[in-house]
């Protein structure tokens, strides 16, 4: 909820609904529709969390005992203790099923957020209402474009996203001379987040932009990832790529180190099921 006015703001800054600062958008924004106007499309992303973060780190469970299978039985070496490569790898791997929710999720979001009030009667009533309209113009297919550009934004970023944690974390756990990661400090594991997550922001924005123009383009006017990006260089330039990552960048440190603080507790009161 803190998060999703800059991502309100990324999002236009990349589809050209508007443009100039973070903080001028943010105010023009606020004039033209309201406090409100902020949390345009705030319903997908608030209903999909939940699930979508479960499958998230689930994946990275499951990729993780892929890249123990894969050193034991290919390799033919047992896995001790991961190394960065290996949690990057997993991390990876996360972003297949994840991207499964994300896709339709991030389309109906980005619809909703790039729709105003000014001039006019908005296209979509809510979150519902969306997702109902882009099924009938285009089945499920329609529900699900960008899922490509999904993935080629979410397993590059998540194999940094892990990989950056897990290395922060071991890091900070040497610099407070601890060996066992249970010691590690709140303070550290919500640092170690942050960075994951500008890490991940960081490499991603340019898929992402082209994600964002993508899902958010009338039907027809691309033939696919490679005619968004042509027209974008053509256009804009490569500049275009990095739109929206001065936003992107101030909401990831905040939500990313609650997002894994939040799973390293969850994961300390469920270990009774393990």
């Amino acid at each position: 909820m803190v998060g999703h006015p800059l991502d309100l703001i990324k999002v236009r800054m990349q589809t050209g609904v508007g443009g100039g600062s973070v903080l001028g958008m943010m105010g023009k924004t606020l004039r033209a529709e309201g406090f409100g106007g902020l949390y345009r499309g705030v319903s997908a992303p608030l209903t999909a969390v939940t699930p979508l973060f479960a499958v998230c780190f689930w994946g990275y469970d499951m990729g993780k005992r892929c890249v123990r299978l894969w050193e034991s039985k290919v390799m033919k070496r047992e896995v001790t203790e991961f190394t960065i490569p290996q949690y990057c790898v997993a991390g990876g791997i996360s972003a297949i099923p994840a991207s499964l929710l994300m896709a339709p999720s991030e389309r109906i979001k980005c619809l909703l957020q790039i729709q105003t009030n000014v001039g006019g009667v908005p296209k979509y009533n809510g979150m519902l209402d969306c997702a109902a309209k882009v099924y009938q113009e285009g089945g499920i297919r329609s529900l699900f474009r960008g899922f490509g550009a999904t993935l080629l934004r979410d397993v590059p970023g998540s194999v940094v996203w892990f990989g950056v944690y897990e290395f922060a974390k071991k890091e900070m756990l040497r610099f407070q001379g601890h060996t066992d990661k249970a010691k590690l400090s709140p303070m550290a594991i919500l640092t170690a987040g942050g960075l994951a997550g500008m890490a991940n922001w960081t490499i991603c924005i340019p898929a992402d932009v082209i994600k964002s123009r993508f899902q958010t383009a009338p039907e027809g006017m691309y033939n696919g990832l490679w005619d968004v990006y042509r027209d974008l260089m053509a256009k804009e330039g490569p500049a275009a790529l990095f739109r929206g990552i001065r936003p992107a960048l101030i909401r990831a440190f905040p939500a990313n180190a609650a997002c894994f603080f939040g799973m390293e507790v969850g994961q300390k009161l469920l270990s009774f099921l393990d």
